[in-house]
């Protein structure tokens, strides 16, 4: 098993540039799922597969210690339709890796697998070493972290206490030690349709600004310490209208809202909808706010090596991880 730093560097850089190359939307990760086995096959690494997820546990496991889990993910968004570059072609420009994926996650992905093959082969641990390549994240499928949790194998090495996880993120390598969680509401005002040119209808759009308003201008009364105010935000707008003399008689919009730990996703629904007149439907209550006690021993260690500590505003598996 590798050992030296400067190959399991070259090999986590060779890794990323592979994965980097390969397309790797979501749901489609099937090619970079194939890559990361064949990195780790080479490695004489015995790994399991569930779907597009890829894991594997330390060599010498043992079911009394607690597990630390290393997990990112390997799925990326679209790429941005004004992107520059290519963005599969792996480019090194003045010490730069180039390419989508290369940042979110791909660099904390296989700085991750690149920790886990050191550690690999090593006896007498004080935690196992529980390695997940996760599907599905940018758009929190069910086909990821959480398929794999729901697999009684799986989730049975951090049965012990103590047992966490290290969620490789973009992070400036800073300590994201919370995160906020998600709620998007899909809103719906109701109106009556109408001629443009007649004083007639009622119309949704006008009903709509008027709940798009509020949730701009509205703050909630608690702030949490470690990750702020609740942010609220309206990110599309539209109606079924096809011509330009109907007084629409429904306009959707949709909210993001980043949801902090002092609130429930069930009490800011429950204060959304006392205060705005259109109808509210959550997508998902699933992706919670979460957090580690700055007391735990993994956030002093990496204290002691002069990292700072701050909450995160967007959210990860993390949000799906349950230890």
């Amino acid at each position: 098993m590798i050992k030296d730093l400067n190959i399991l560097s070259a090999g986590a850089l060779q890794l990323l540039r592979s994965l980097i190359a390969i397309p790797s939307l979501s749901r489609e990760e099937d090619k970079t799922a194939d890559c990361i086995v064949s990195f780790l096959q080479a490695q004489n690494i015995r790994i399991a597969r569930l779907l597009n997820n890829v894991w594997a546990v330390n060599r010498y496991y043992d079911a009394d210690k607690p597990s630390i889990l290393l997990n990112s993910h390997h799925d990326t968004v679209a790429p941005n339709l004004k992107y520059t570059r290519d963005p599969f072609s792996p480019d090194i420009e003045e010490g730069k890796l180039y390419g989508l994926g290369s940042t979110d996650a791909g660099a904390s992905l296989c700085c991750l697998i690149a920790t886990f093959v050191y550690f690999y082969e090593q006896p007498d641990l004080a935690y196992n070493i529980v390695l997940a390549v996760s599907a599905e994240e940018e758009i929190s499928g069910a086909n990821g972290i959480e398929k794999l949790f729901q697999k009684d194998e799986f989730r049975q090495l951090f049965s012990q206490p103590g047992s966490f996880a290290i969620v490789g993120e973009p992070t400036m390598l800073e300590l994201a030690i919370a995160e906020k969680g998600l709620l998007v509401l899909d809103c719906v005002a109701q109106g009556k349709a109408g001629h443009a040119a007649r004083d007639e209808g009622d119309n949704a759009i006008y009903k709509a600004m008027t709940a798009i308003r509020w949730f701009q201008q509205f703050r909630f009364d608690k702030v949490s310490p470690s990750l702020g105010e609740v942010k609220m935000t309206v990110t599309s707008i539209n109606t079924e209208n096809k011509a330009h003399n109907v007084v629409p008689a429904t306009c959707s919009f949709v909210v993001d809202i980043r949801v902090t730990d002092v609130y429930t996703h069930e009490e800011i629904l429950d204060i959304i909808r006392q205060h705005v007149e259109v109808d509210v439907t959550a997508r998902s209550t699933r992706l919670r706010p979460s957090s580690i006690d700055v007391d735990h021993p993994i956030v002093k260690a990496g204290m002691a090596l002069g990292k700072t500590t701050y909450g995160s505003p967007t959210a990860s598996d993390q949000a799906l991880i349950n230890l």
